[in-house]
């Protein structure tokens, strides 16, 4: 009988994959494209900078048809280097925690919290705003580790989802509250919905049904 190693009940899908993955393997290419991704937005800004702000263009600017191609270059574009540095730390540890449950789904659940930001920016923001930056995609994933250990009964996600909601909450409802003018709490907002979403439209099987499923196999 074929059994696949998609991951156990441990909560975060270590232990071997159908590669043949370990906790080890998972965590270091975890830390690896993490690293890579915040590099890239701080080598964007450089660019950005070096060539007078030339990449500020490719923020949304909403209800513009011509902006909805801009919805997933403004993830990773920023307007200065503060902004980069404000968004560095979290999405690094954000991302590397959502991407050790696994990269096909760490990029599939991205993907979507990037695209369902873009186009509620594009639809809601204030007219005339330049939107960009990966706060939308922090959100998101704050949202999708958070709920994700409750939507698949996985013990070890539910105590990862409460300990970063301990650490993060409060910038969180700070940075949905309407009043915050400084920054795109529309972003924020939608992003934090789409990153919900994903814990349940790529919610695994919880531990017991899994089990069942190895066994009727």
């Amino acid at each position: 009988m074929a059994v696949n190693g998609t991951g156990s009940g441990s909560g975060l899908g270590w232990a071997r994959s159908e590669r043949g993955w370990t906790r080890s393997d998972r965590a270091k290419t975890a830390a690896k494209l993490m690293v890579g991704w915040v590099a890239l937005l701080w080598l964007l800004e450089a660019v950005d900078v070096a060539t007078g702000h030339s990449l500020d263009g490719l923020g949304i600017t909403p209800r513009t048809p011509s902006e909805l191609v801009d919805i997933v270059p403004a993830a990773f574009i920023h307007f200065g280097f503060g902004h980069v540095a404000s968004n560095s730390f979290p999405l690094l540890v954000l991302g590397f925690v959502a991407a050790l449950g696994g990269l096909r789904r760490f990029a599939a659940v991205s993907a979507l919290i990037i695209v369902a930001d873009g186009l509620g920016v594009w639809l809601i923001s204030p007219a005339h705003s330049n939107t960009a930056g990966a706060s939308g995609l922090i959100f998101g994933l704050f949202g999708f580790l958070v709920i994700s250990g409750f939507v698949e009964r996985r013990p070890l996600g539910i105590v990862v989802g409460l300990l970063i909601a301990a650490v993060w909450g409060g910038s969180i409802l700070t940075g949905i509250a309407p009043t915050n003018t400084a920054v795109s709490w529309q972003g924020h907002l939608v992003g934090l919905v789409s990153g919900v979403l994903a814990a349940f439209l790529f919610r695994r099987p919880a531990p017991g049904r899994q089990s069942l499923d190895r066994a009727i196999r």
